[in-house]
């Protein structure tokens, strides 16, 4: 890494200017957060930087210096400052991690560099320097894995470096990343080579350290045990304000009182000092004494970002923000926003909000109420998750009419910084929590949530209702971009990362009292237990359409049924072997409650471990009557529900959701013989060659379509267009008897039920008869300028034509769908849906989820089809998607799949400028 000529003490031979650099790269920039939990923001390096980067290198230690330089240099020259800060952002280019905020008054302070010099060709080498006092926290990985991004973008694929054997850490952030690194020691210097091409180690490196570091910076905000409530003080302008800081402060004073969270106001209520309440009044936020770990901020918009500059200087790790008067009030709000989100991270805050409710969170016995809430909920094991203050209210009403008992509770407000993949960040670590709940108002990031989704659900329930059905409405003050998706395509999301997606409020709080008090279902198979047979009919209906398997075991118990008679219809059901899971329904007609049937359903269910469910008069919720211990010594509580309906759909989604979890999820799909080098090369190529600048969709020509697939090793079958029959005979006798004829009219291409393709056609005058009729039925049509009528191809084996899609959006990514083609998929909307990247079970459950799917299958007496076959090109153009953002749309159509394998027949292509949303980039910038 030595940048030194030890010849004359200068920084080494390193490109003198940045003529012709290209312009400055905003898209690099990034709000990232530390394996501590701190936050800080990382962009390119800028000329004006020279000032702070000579005082980074002069507040570094001797060693440092040495481990960087290779010798010792006190202070840069001002020839060295020159041409560190002068890059071409192209073969030139340099990160910095910073403290401060733009656009305010704070200076921005560098913690950080990480820079590349191109040596040769896709080869650039790379040095590192961070501060002494932010070494450790992981901030050289992420400047490692963003200058690796950064990179890729300028054709680079391979990075070096020389490092002293001494520097142990350096060595650790390479050998750690993920990438194949390979070492050899020269003349006393390691040299280290790596390729910077993501593999799945890079990926999985780079996700688990999102997961740590974002758990841990949730962790300091909901552990918490020091916290400062800042409101507009005794005579505010916004009374509202003032109730708000009141309320949060009222919320903390029993832990203050009890010494278990130091307790700090600032204007709110009068006098200063330690009060009776345990609170300490202060009469600015100066006046502090730190550090303290939370902030509770209720302000007047205007007045909120120069309280966070001062909340930063007392250490604080996350602000929650009461108010609003942001993103929601226009672009002023917005411009307003952005600053105190630059603010927030450049001071390590995390920042909940604006317009949050506030926070509730209880770990080893502590409660942190910092919300606004009137009374704190039950303590309990389950997480909610939601981001308008006023949903905050009605939830923790529902909560508290069934009895839950929460661990947590976080309003996002309109999620600005802090969202619900954060929250779930953490609730993958934390032991205090066991079932996951979510209301959602918008998802900024569905291609995160699907992943952070997907991780948790592997070992935690996680509910999700949604305000909308498709995700496509946003909320004011709700950052979101725009989509050209299908409203399907939400639903797909939701269902391939595992989570159970419930219609209303009322249906995830069925779903979440089930998971949080009742083992997994360990399968489908439902008995019945119910007081008529009439309710016992209506159960098994309900059931079925529940999806679960009615064994035809249903034992009926008399309103007035002896308690022995009881205890042996519940020995019956709960001691079958072919049942999984019991539903207990008593509705008296007299209206009296009956004690024996809540207790001996309770210690059955408990001590079997059978998934039970119940619907008994005047029981709701989580009550001392359906509570059983288990032989473990659990307490296993039977949730009960108003109606029948309610309880048997929440075991359904129970059911379902056990045996989403139980399937081995398979492996990320890597087929042989791609190569995305070439694919990036190709794009890039068609891009610069059409000139295009306004970020239109560019179209690829056949030619280059079918090179864009052969690089991932899909081949599409060759076809030549003519004119006339006579060229028509000619492509045929190249290509070979028999041929397949078709129209290049749009309106009548794939149409074989109008003629507009023709097929097994066997000798010249047959195919001089069919030019002629499609000739005439296309006279009415246009195929385009200089597009011939007619397109010649060799007759592929017979089977079921399908389509396969990609196509970039700006809210999903890379977005795969298939169908089966025709009118069928095209009318009715029957195509499935998947997020790239794919795992081999991914794409098997993609081929079998349309409806029209069972025709690959041997439907009707015909024979099954290569099915393995379409699947491997669904996992090519997965990965092509995947990998290739600029590839704004893709369609092979048809891919005809036969008994012996997939012909891919027709393809078309668009590309275009992406700037994908889960990029290496970690926080939202609003």
């Amino acid at each position: 890494m030595a940048d030194v000529d030890p010849g004359n003490g200068h920084l080494g031979p390193a490109d003198e200017g940045a003529a012709g650099a290209a312009p400055y790269p905003a898209g690099w920039e990034a709000d990232v957060v530390l394996t501590d939990g701190s936050t800080t923001r990382l962009r390119p390096l800028r000329p004006d930087d020279a000032d702070a980067l000579q005082a980074f290198h002069v507040g570094q230690s001797e060693r440092s210096t040495y481990l960087r330089f290779f010798a010792p240099l006190e202070r840069l020259s001002d020839r060295d400052l020159d041409r560190l800060v002068r890059v071409d952002h192209v073969d030139r280019v340099a990160l910095v991690a910073v403290t401060g905020a733009p656009g305010t008054d704070e200076p921005e302070r560098i913690i950080g560099v990480a820079r590349y010099d191109v040596v040769e060709p896709e080869t650039a080498e790379v040095a590192f320097n961070i501060a002494d006092a932010h070494q450790g926290k992981g901030l050289a990985s992420v400047l490692l894995e963003h200058l690796a991004a950064a990179a890729r973008e300028r054709g680079v694929r391979r990075f070096v470096a020389e490092v002293l054997p001494q520097n142990g850490r350096m060595l650790s952030v390479f050998s750690e990343a993920g990438y194949e690194v390979r070492r050899r020691t020269e003349d006393g210097v390691v040299q280290v080579t790596f390729g910077i091409d993501p593999t799945d180690r890079s990926l999985a490196v780079a996700a688990d350290r999102e997961h740590r570091a974002e758990a841990r910076s949730m962790r300091a905000l909901l552990t918490a045990r020091s916290v400062v409530v800042v409101g507009p003080g005794p005579e505010p302008e916004r009374p509202l304000a003032a109730r708000q800081a009141e309320r949060v402060v009222e919320g903390l004073v029993a832990a203050a009182r009890a010494g278990t969270i130091t307790v700090h106001a600032v204007g709110v209520g009068h006098g200063e000092g330690l009060g009776d309440d345990g609170v300490h009044r202060h009469h600015r936020v100066d006046d502090v004494p730190g550090p303290v770990e939370l902030a509770v901020v209720a302000l007047p918009a205007a007045q909120v970002l120069d309280t966070a500059r001062r909340l930063g200087a007392l250490g604080v790790r996350g602000l929650v923000l009461l108010s609003g008067g942001f993103a929601e009030a226009g672009p002023e709000g917005l411009a307003r926003q952005r600053l105190l989100l630059g603010v927030a991270h450049g001071a390590g805050m995390r920042l909940v909000g604006p317009s949050s409710f506030g926070l509730l969170a209880t770990h080893d016995g502590t409660t942190l109420d910092a919300s606004l809430a009137a009374t704190p909920p039950r303590v309990g094991r389950i997480g909610l998750f939601c981001q308008s203050a006023p949903f905050a209210v009605t939830l923790l009403a529902a909560v508290e009419r069934r009895g839950l008992g929460l661990a947590q509770l976080v309003s996002a407000g309109h999620r600005a910084d802090v969202s619900g993949n954060d929250v779930m960040q953490f609730w993958g670590e934390d032991e205090g929590t066991d079932v996951v709940a979510l209301y959602l108002e918008s998802i900024g990031n569905p291609r995160k949530f699907t992943r952070v989704a997907r991780r948790l659900a592997s070992h935690k329930p996680v509910v999700v209702v949604t305000a909308g059905r498709t995700g496509h409405v946003a909320p004011p003050g709700h950052a979101v971009r725009p989509t050209r998706a299908p409203r399907r395509t939400f639903e797909e999301v939701l269902r391939q990362s595992g989570v159970v997606r419930v219609e209303n409020v009322h249906q995830m709080l069925d779903v979440v009292q089930l998971l949080a008090h009742q083992p997994l279902p360990r399968g489908r198979r439902v008995a019945v237990l119910a007081s008529s047979t009439g309710v016992a009919a209506l159960v098994a209906e309900a059931a079925a359409a529940a999806g679960l398997v009615v064994t035809g075991r249903v034992e009926r118990i008399a309103e007035d049924a002896r308690a022995d008679e009881v205890r042996d219809a519940v020995e019956r059901v709960y001691g079958d072997p072919e049942v999984d899971v019991v539903v207990a329904v008593r509705v008296p007609t007299l209206g009296v409650p009956d004690p024996v049937l809540p207790r001996e359903v309770a210690r059955a269910a408990a001590r079997t471990g059978r998934t039970t469910v119940a619907c008994m008069f005047d029981l709701h919720g989580l009550t001392a009557e359906l509570a059983a211990t288990d032989p473990e010594g659990r307490v296993r509580t039977v949730p009960a529900y108003a109606a029948p309906e309610d309880a048997v759909l929440a075991l359904g989604h129970a059911a379902r959701y056990a045996a989403w979890r139980a399937v081995d999820r398979g492996t990320t799909v890597h087929p042989g013989g791609v190569d995305l080098r070439a694919a990036r090369r190709l794009v890039a190529r068609a891009l610069a060659d059409s000139g295009a600048t306004d970020g239109a969709p560019v179209p690829l020509d056949a030619a280059r379509t079918a090179e864009l697939l052969a690089t991932v090793g899909v081949h599409v079958w060759p076809s030549i267009r003519v004119h006339d029959a006579d060229e028509a005979v000619a492509a045929a006798q190249g290509l070979g008897w028999p041929v397949a004829v078709k129209t290049t009219v749009p309106a009548l291409r794939h149409r074989a039920d109008l003629g507009g393709v023709r097929l097994d056609v066997a000798d010249e005058a047959e195919l001089r008869a069919d030019v002629a009729g499609i000739l005439a039925l296309a006279a009415d049509h246009d195929p385009g300028p200089d597009v011939p009528p007619i397109e010649v191809q060799a007759m592929a084996p017979h089977g079921v034509a399908c389509v396969v899609r990609s196509a970039e959006d700006p809210l999903f990514g890379p977005l795969l769908s298939l169908g089966v083609a025709g009118d069928a998929a095209d009318l009715l909307g029957d195509v499935a849906y998947a997020v790239p990247p794919l795992t081999d079970v991914d794409v098997a459950e993609l081929v079998r989820t349309p409806r029209a799917a069972p025709r690959l299958f041997g439907y009707r007496g015909l024979p099954a089809l290569d099915v393995a076959a379409l699947e491997d090109v669904v996992a090519r153009v997965s990965v092509l998607a995947d990998a290739l953002p600029d590839l704004r749309s893709l369609e092979l159509n048809p891919v005809v799949v036969s008994p012996t394998g997939a012909a891919v027949l027709g393809a078309h292509a668009t590309v275009a400028p992406a700037d994908r949303a889960d990029a290496a980039r970690r926080l939202a910038r609003a």
